[in-house]
């Protein structure tokens, strides 16, 4: 079984109050959103647009609830922008989510992502160049040493609608970055892009190591196969409901626990589902994933 003393079970936001889609969620409060957090069981949540912006005024609402903060989203934009932009928000970024307690950043290559257009995302996603991977590569070599200077480890979140999506796009990233940078692993976003457990599987396994950060996100199968089917944008697929809590949809959890097991992972596994809470309400979702890590896991 995984380790209650080194695994810490955590929830994102994103189920009660969407960043991407406002208007998911807007009657949810911040306050209502923790509070359910903590009732489904859950120690751990990232950070959501609703969260204060003041660390101490934040930590205080969550030690009220026995809550801390685990990891925030980060937006790189290496391929696109000059370094120094990124550098200089990480650099804030970074100094919020240490006062906070957090010791993992999860970051995203957001230089030409189409995640937040009108795009079909299984056909016009990005593919960059020699000399962006080289750019990016660079840069989040940099962003690893600025996090080392305060205990922190950064993580590539891959995502759908970006450059590093595809378990080859993966492949490449890891291997032109040095050995601090490490992989934010999300099931649901894997399966989503490769349409098999397969490349789930696979990537767990070839970077079982390297992993520091766990997105534990389902995928509603029907729901994949019509989005495909008539090239819906990824936000229509979330609005949807491309995604769910683990074990609600069709990816297979086995291989990732028994790995984590296996490797004795010490760290964050954070249930990341982004629905409309209109229907699919976040309590109810985030019992239903709390019971099911607890049935298959033990913790």
């Amino acid at each position: 079984m995984l380790s209650k003393a080194k695994i810490k079970l955590g929830i994102a936001p994103i189920a009660w109050t969407n960043d991407d889609l406002p208007e998911l969620g807007s009657e949810n409060t911040f306050e209502q959103c923790i509070s359910e957090m903590a009732l489904a069981g859950f120690k751990g949540s990232e950070v959501g647009n609703k969260y204060p912006k003041d660390p101490k005024e934040l930590k205080k609402a969550l030690d009220l609830r026995g809550v801390q903060i685990c990891n925030a989203w980060f937006s790189c934009f290496f391929t696109t922008k000059p370094e120094e932009e990124t550098i200089e928000a990480f650099m804030k970024h970074r100094d919020f989510l240490y006062e906070v307690g957090a010791k993992v950043i999860g970051c995203s290559e957001q230089g030409k992502s189409i995640q937040g257009l009108d795009k079909p995302i299984c056909d016009e996603k990005p593919v960059f160049t020699d000399e962006e991977w080289e750019k990016l590569a660079k840069g989040m070599n940099k962003l690893a040493v600025l996090a080392a200077e305060k205990g922190m480890k950064v993580s590539l979140h891959h995502h759908m609608g970006t450059g590093v999506q595809t378990l080859a796009e993966v492949d490449r990233f890891m291997e032109m970055t040095n050995d601090e940078v490490y992989l934010l692993f999300d099931t649901g976003h894997m399966y989503f892009s490769e349409g098999n457990q397969d490349a789930v599987d696979a990537i767990i396994e070839k970077y079982a190591d390297k992993i520091v950060h766990v997105h534990l996100k389902d995928v509603r199968e029907d729901v994949l196969k019509t989005l495909k089917e008539e090239k819906w944008s990824f936000l229509k697929g979330v609005k949807e409901g491309i995604f769910t809590v683990p074990g609600d949809g069709i990816v297979s959890f086995d291989h990732t626990f028994r790995v984590l097991e296996n490797i004795n992972y010490e760290g964050w596994m954070v249930v990341e589902a982004e629905q409309d809470p209109a229907k699919a309400n976040p309590l109810e979702y985030a019992m239903k994933a709390r019971k099911f890590i607890a049935e298959k896991t033990g913790l």
